[in-house]
Formats: C-alpha cells, sequence, structure tokens
C-alpha cells in the first residue's frame, strides 16, 4: 500500500473515477494505470513498464466508451489495496537491498541532459524512507514517502547544475510488513559521498538488471548491511595528507635497528587492473569474481598466521567490491579474523584490514 492512500479523505465521495482506472495523457504520449494520489492535483500513473510516473490530474482523461479529464480520485482502504496487488514473498527478500539509481533523461545530449532518480527495493519489505542532501551542515528532504516490496520507484528530475547539491546524500529507513509477522529490523542512516564526476561520463551508466536504458546503479544497502563511506570534511582531509607527508619524512631520517622485527602487515591492491593485463571482454561480474578469488586466494594462505595482518586494498567506487568482502568475512572466516577500516591516513577511503586470531 502506498503512503498516498492515507491522505486527501477530505475529497467528494460522489466521484465515479476510482484508482486502478486506465488513463491516457492529454498533452503526451502514454498513459497506464492511477495507482495513488499526489497532492490536490496530481497522480501517480503505473505505465507499461512499471514506473509510477506522476502526472497532473488536468492532464489525464480516462480511456473507455466516453473520455473525460479527471476531475478527483477517491482514496482505496488498505484491505481493497492489498488485494489489487497481492505481493508473492521470496527466500532472498528477508534481506534489506536497496539502490539508488540515475539515469540520463536525453543519452543523446549526454552533456546537457537532466536525470531521473530512483529508489530500487530488493526486498520483501515495506520501507519508509526519507532521501535527502546536506548542503553547509544542513539538510534538505528531497522526497519521502513508502516504497512495497520488490518495486522501483521514481523520485524527482533534476538537472546537471544541480550536481553540486547532491555530492551528499542520505537515505534514512524503517521496514516493516503491514499483515503478517516479520523478522525486526533497525531503523537505518545512511551518508554517502556521490561521485558527480561519474554523470559527466556515459561509460558509468552501464547495462543493469532494473531497467532496459543504461544507469548509474549506487548500492545503499547490500545483504542488511548499510553501505557506509567515511565522511570527511576537506580541512580534515588536507591535515590527514600533511600528517601522512611529514610521517613519511621522518621514516625517510630514521634509520632501522638491526634487531627490530620485520612489520608482519601485508598490502593486497585489489584493483583489477592490478589482477589481470587487460580487462577486455570482461563485464562486471567477471572482475568481481576475479578479485574475490584473489582475496579467497590471500586469506587461505595466511589463515593459520596467529597475528598476521592483512591490508586489502579495494578502492572507494560503489562499495560492491567492499560489501561482497564483508559478507565473505562475517561468513567463511567468521571464527579465524576480526576486520575493521584500514588507516585513513595510510590508504584513505578503499581498504580494509583483516587481523587473523
Amino acid at each position: 500500500m502506498r503512503k498516498d492512500d492515507f491522505f486527501n479523505t477530505s475529497l467528494s465521495r460522489n466521484e465515479k473515477l476510482k484508482i486502478g482506472d486506465k488513463v491516457r495523457f492529454l498533452n503526451s504520449v502514454g498513459g497506464g494505470i492511477v495507482t495513488a494520489l499526489r497532492g490536490k492535483d496530481q497522480v501517480l500513473v503505473e505505465d507499461e513498464n512499471g514506473f509510477d510516473i506522476p502526472v497532473l490530474i488536468s492532464e489525464c482523461v480516462v480511456t473507455g466508451e466516453s473520455e473525460r479529464p479527471i476531475g478527483a480520485i477517491e482514496p482505496v482502504t488498505k484491505a481493497a489495496k492489498q488485494i489489487e496487488t497481492p505481493f508473492v514473498e521470496t527466500p532472498r527478500g528477508e534481506r534489506l537491498n536497496l539502490n539508488l539509481a540515475f539515469l540520463p533523461v536525453e543519452p543523446q545530449s549526454f552533456m546537457q541532459t537532466p536525470f531521473e532518480t530512483y529508489l530500487i527495493n530488493e526486498s520483501n519489505y515495506f520501507l519508509y524512507f526519507n532521501y535527502m542532501n546536506c548542503k553547509n551542515n544542513s539538510w534538505t528532504s528531497r522526497f519521502n514517502g513508502l516504497i512495497e516490496p520488490d518495486t522501483k520507484m521514481f523520485l524527482e528530475e533534476f538537472p546537471k547544475s544541480d550536481l553540486n547539491d547532491l555530492e551528499h546524500i542520505g537515505v534514512q529507513l524503517i521496514a516493516l510488513k503491514t499483515d503478517k509477522t516479520f523478522a525486526l529490523k533497525n531503523p537505518i542512516s545512511i551518508e554517502i559521498r556521490l561521485d558527480t564526476v561519474k554523470f559527466y561520463k556515459l561509460h558509468c551508466f552501464t547495462k543493469n538488471a532494473f531497467f532496459d536504458e543504461d544507469a548509474l546503479i549506487v548500492p545503499l544497502v547490500v545483504h542488511d548491511i548499510p553501505e557506509r563511506q567515511m565522511l570527511v570534511s576537506s580541512s580534515d582531509l588536507q591535515f590527514a595528507m600533511y600528517d601522512r607527508e611529514k610521517d613519511e619524512r621522518r621514516k625517510l631520517q630514521q634509520t632501522t635497528p638491526k634487531n627490530k622485527p620485520a612489520d608482519n602487515k601485508i598490502e593486497v591492491d585489489l584493483h583489477i587492473n592490478q589482477l589481470v593485463d587487460t580487462t577486455s571482454g570482461m563485464n562486471n561480474t567477471d572482475m568481481l569474481n576475479c578479485q574475490l578469488s584473489k582475496f579467497h586466494e590471500v586469506m587461505k594462505a595466511n589463515i593459520r598466521k596467529k597475528g598476521q595482518r592483512i591490508v586489502f586494498i579495494h578502492g572507494k567506487g560503489e562499495g560492491v567490491l567492499r560489501s561482497s568482502m564483508e559478507k565473505e568475512l562475517k561468513t567463511i572466516y567468521k571464527q579465524q579474523c576480526r576486520f575493521q577500516d584500514a588507516s585513513f591516513r595510510e590508504y584513505g577511503y578503499g581498504a580494509t584490514l583483516v587481523i587473523i586470531f
């Protein structure tokens, strides 16, 4: 059930139109099924591809024996909505998986095109969410509502000139089921730095499982694990870089004592260009499997060495490799090691430290 179904109960009950009516757009190509009301003068229309499109009521016409403009929509009850759109749960959906997706509106004019933002819910849970951005240490809600299980929802369209406002974005989540018992999920608050440079590179928008068009997919929650990224101010970053340079100068000036034990830390660079000579013919899944294969190779070679410290350098990226590594560390190697973010001063954003015990 959509959040909008709970509101606007003051609308006239004498109107014949009901949610579920088929409409076409008055001044543009397209149409679909009316699914919900947004405000006093706008509706959500689900098109043939399953997208919810916000449309002005005055721009809709009911299709049938007599075509007439829409005046108002009568909200439906919770029970009616659930009967109308039954949902079949899957075992995979018991874990939260949530993504943001960005699609260019006019790919053929990529340098000037605006972009559409979608939220993708790959779970059996209804999610109350608040999508927001931060500017000058103040948060602004850009869209909030309720997204149904295993669906994608259109959030907004924004021009390229708004990219500077989207460098620091956040999503707050509460997961629940409306008609049955469920496993309790803690409320989630996610903050990420969006790499806005990718919005100027067409190759960053790729084929995906959610849209027919190429899209930029940004993971927010992977198998119940929120995407987390260290948020560092520019002044903190500058200070850390200065400290690192100072440490390096100090190391050059010092002589290593003859009897000093060697550092048992191993560094493993998992960037794909360090593992293969060329990525020609490899898709994203192939590259991820190659990186995880190297990860397992190093872990198995050192798993019996108590106290061994291994730094896996995976980079900042979109967090897919990091999330996959964490999943393996929490399952396969759970009883044999612990892990944490590696030193930011030494490795920046993109490294994980594993300690064998």
